[in-house]
């Protein structure tokens, strides 16, 4: 089994209430709307890119 077999998806941050705000971000999730839209497709070091730049969102950086 390959490792990258035994290492979990990256779960979805989607909290089922999207709403994107003045800055195109979600109120919920804190993802771009590129984000969410792209996130199906993308591999699970991008998802976990995303999750990244969550997480700064959520510390109020803006210039991100």
């Amino acid at each position: 089994m390959s490792e990258q077999t035994r290492r979990a998806a990256v779960p979805s941050p989607c909290l089922g209430i999207c709403m994107l705000d003045e800055h195109d971000l979600c109120t919920a999730c804190r993802r771009s709307g590129l984000e969410i839209a792209d996130w199906g497709a993308m591999s699970d070091e991008e998802k976990r890119a995303v999750w990244a730049l969550i997480r700064r969102r959520e510390a109020g950086e803006t210039d991100i």
